[in-house]
């Protein structure tokens, strides 16, 4: 009698320890604020939609903290805030910091450089300035989509999100200069020749720093795009009692206000689709909202900074699904092309332990 109740006692135990293991859904009442119209709710999120490393903001980092894009903290998970914590501590190593501080004094001082030159070059010539801008502005761009596609065709970094975004910054540059050009700021045979050969020296550079450090890439980007937003900004406030009185160009007119503004939305990691329409009345307007578009392009390379806190403000509209299809490829982790090959060369074993406890 003594050995049954025993044993029944010891099942009965196991059965109650198996019971205290529900899983937590998401509350009923989350909302996706993202959509443009309102929704009266979405489905709960899935992890494995969402690794834990991309949503991680290395909060200990001094001269890299980015603003946060979107809802990167907001995942559901009651172990991501020690998971946070613990790798927030071990990533915030002094020798970090300091090749951050190398990098980042190295892009400053290459902006200072190229700044001076446009100066000197271009003291009272603003459509020209800003012609030659523009063609600079967005070859990066160019250069991560090219980085990235490598990264594609060898497995190791598979992310559409950063395609999609870093396609539509390209792609809001390129209405930028096709708006300068309409300005006659590529009127003289020098403005278009220097621009373009620096463009091409720019693109190889970029190429060779984002293989390299991501992260020093889109700092340098980001110090590009600020100094676009500090010459607009000084340009708008010295002549904007003249450019009220200018109409606007028709390919401003069109891209602004046009049917079709996915792309418009797309670059504007910071906030959510629909959220600004630009109005477009005379040309003050059209250097307002390019001044505008520089600091989302800021934002956007501050948050890039992050290794994996990227997302397109689109995706977030399709978190309703539960579960990951099994015909779609599992997404590669590396940031930059030695830790890429590092990562190529780990055993295939410690790889799937590494996939599974991202995961839980």
């Amino acid at each position: 009698m003594s050995l049954s109740s025993s044993a029944f006692a010891i099942s009965a135990h196991s059965f109650s320890f198996k019971a205290r293991r529900p899983k937590t859904p998401l509350p009923s009442s989350f909302q996706n604020p993202l959509r443009c119209n309102s929704t009266p709710s979405v489905p709960p999120l899935s992890r494995k939609l969402h690794p834990v490393k991309a949503t991680i903001l290395q909060e200990d980092e001094e001269d890299v903290v980015v603003e946060k894009s979107f809802r990167t903290t907001s995942f559901p998970g009651n172990g991501i805030e020690e998971v946070e914590a613990s790798r927030g501590n071990s990533s915030s190593s002094s020798l970090e910091r300091w090749i951050i501080k190398v990098e980042q004094s190295v892009n400053i001082f290459l902006t200072d450089s190229v700044i001076k030159i446009l100066d000197t070059l271009y003291r009272d010539r603003d459509y020209a300035r800003f012609f030659v801008l523009e063609t600079i502005a967005r070859v990066p761009y160019f250069a991560f989509i090219s980085v990235l596609h490598m990264y594609e065709s060898f497995g190791w970094w598979r992310r559409a999100d950063y395609l999609k975004v870093h396609f539509a910054e390209s792609w809001n540059e390129m209405h930028h200069l096709l708006i300068m050009e309409e300005l006659g700021g590529n009127s003289w045979w020098f403005d278009r020749f220097l621009a373009q050969h620096i463009a091409i020296f720019y693109y190889f550079m970029t190429v060779f720093m984002y293989a390299l450090s991501p992260r020093m890439a889109y700092h340098f980007s980001e110090c590009v795009e600020s100094h676009a937003f500090e010459t607009y900004d000084k340009f708008i406030k010295a002549r904007g009692d003249e450019l009220k009185k200018k109409p606007a160009p028709e390919v401003a007119i069109k891209y602004y206000t046009g049917g079709d503004l996915y792309l418009f939305d797309e670059f504007q990691t910071d906030r959510a689709p629909c959220s600004r329409r630009p109005k477009i009345e005379n040309l003050y307007d059209v250097f307002a909202n390019i001044r505008d578009d520089e600091a989302e392009h800021c934002k956007t390379m501050k948050a890039c900074q992050t290794h994996g806190n990227l997302r397109s403000p689109h995706s977030y509209e399709e978190d309703g699904f539960e579960d990951t299809p099994d015909c779609m490829i599992p997404e590669a982790d590396c940031e930059g092309i030695v830790d890429c090959i590092k990562k190529s060369l780990t055993p295939s074993q410690v790889k799937q332990i590494r996939t599974v406890e991202r995961n839980r």
